[in-house]
């Protein structure tokens, strides 16, 4: 009889997981971790209570114990704060919050086999998905010996299967054949799969979202937030770390705010098609890059664009382990002392709109830019500048009528 901590989220696919391996034999430790956010609760007690339902469900369904550890500071200091600063969103529109999550799972599974002399670790991830890249790899990187078992992968179980053999087997599960859907939450984001949504013409039924208000829920009147940096990291209304995500998340998803539709490009190379809520994830993302726009010079912005956009590829490939990824991180830290200030960001009908943006550090001078009273820029030197800047193109003009009259 082997023993298998299982990364255990009390959904359909987990469950099913955890009582065949228990018929199977196997001696089976259920892991849950809370990362902040439950799909249809909104107070800490409420969640708390939710996680422990979780907890107590793996128990019902013979686990031979259940570990809940509350991890939503770790993931927001150690990952979601790393890929702020990195302004990360894959293909430029998703801001990484399933992606973000998995290399703190696969820590915790490694660190709980070795607490409890496990032979393995287990996860309910598909060989379509891309988490089985992203806990795998990272498992790999944290313990090369220990075992990684995905048996969806082995032995892919199609949902409506699922569902009939959870009802077999008095498993119960959210999850029915009208309403399908895969959910994955945590701070950063709420990510929605499977159902209605596989068909990419469909439009996603108002019932997928739990996050973030309908147009017709939505308040008339805009809200405003003021997200204060302090060398990289924010905070709002008091609020820090993990509670500060959660007070965006709520502000942001009543407004609307977050609703992502997205054909994407999954690590293993076919299209997917992905719906998301992440409300306080796009707010802080937006508020973050409008403070990089006003403290950083051209050329580090431009710079960073490329840096970004493979930061959050490597995030999304199940690369966080990797040299480059911690390289990024230490480039994102030489910036952070110019990173403090204050942005104002106006939240309505769906939209998280930077209105205002002051920093200690900021390159912008009105008397440069201003095209009133008080314009201290030497107008006349743009003509020398203008004749310089374009010596290349004349040149390169000049030979090319050449090259033609001599080719005649």
């Amino acid at each position: 009889m082997s023993s298998i901590v299982l990364a255990y989220s009390g959904g359909l696919d987990t469950s099913v997981l955890l009582r065949q391996y228990v018929l199977a034999g196997h001696r089976v430790v259920a892991l849950t971790l809370d990362l902040g956010e439950s799909d249809h609760v909104t107070t800490r007690d409420g969640a708390a209570a939710a996680l422990d339902g979780v907890r107590r469900k793996a128990l019902a369904l013979g686990a031979a114990d259940a570990v809940l550890a509350d991890v939503r500071e770790r993931f927001v200091e150690d990952f979601a704060l790393p890929a702020l600063r990195a302004n990360a969103k894959y293909e430029g529109v998703y801001p990484l919050s399933a992606a973000l999550s998995r290399p703190l799972i696969a820590a915790l599974l490694v660190e709980t086999a070795a607490a409890y002399g496990a032979d393995a670790v287990a996860h309910g991830c598909t060989g379509k998905g891309n988490d089985q890249v992203r806990i795998e790899l990272s498992a790999r990187a944290l313990d090369p010996h220990l075992s990684v078992l995905a048996p969806l992968r082995e032995h892919p179980l199609s949902r409506p299967d699922a569902i009939a053999f959870a009802q077999a087997n008095g498993i119960p599960v959210t999850s029915t054949i009208e309403r399908p859907y895969s959910i994955d939450a945590n701070l950063w984001g709420r990510s929605i799969e499977a159902g209605a949504l596989e068909d990419p013409w469909a439009g996603p039924p108002e019932d997928a979202y739990a996050w973030t208000a309908s147009p017709a829920q939505r308040p008339a009147q805009a809200e405003e937030l003021v997200i204060a940096f302090q060398d990289g990291v924010p905070s709002c209304d008091g609020h820090t770390g993990a509670a500060l995500v959660a007070h965006v998340n709520a502000s942001a998803g009543a407004h609307g705010v977050g609703r992502i539709d997205l054909i994407e490009d999954r690590v293993i190379g076919v299209k997917s098609r992905e719906v998301y809520e992440c409300p306080g994830s796009i707010t802080l993302l937006a508020a973050h890059a409008a403070l990089e726009r006003l403290v950083l010079t051209r050329d580090e912005l431009r710079f960073k664009a490329l840096l970004d956009q493979k930061y959050a590829e490597l995030v999304y490939d199940g690369l966080w382990a990797s040299p480059l990824r911690r390289a990024l991180d230490a480039f994102n830290a030489a910036l952070a002392p110019r990173m403090t200030g204050r942005i104002r960001v106006r939240l309505h009908q769906g939209s998280a709109t930077v209105t205002g943006s002051a920093s200690p550090f900021g390159l912008y001078d009105e008397h440069l830019a201003t095209y009133g009273q008080g314009d201290r820029f030497r107008h006349d030197a743009a003509s020398g500048f203008i004749e310089l800047w374009g010596l290349p193109l004349e040149l390169a003009a000049r030979v090319g009528r050449d090259a033609i009259v001599h080719a005649s």
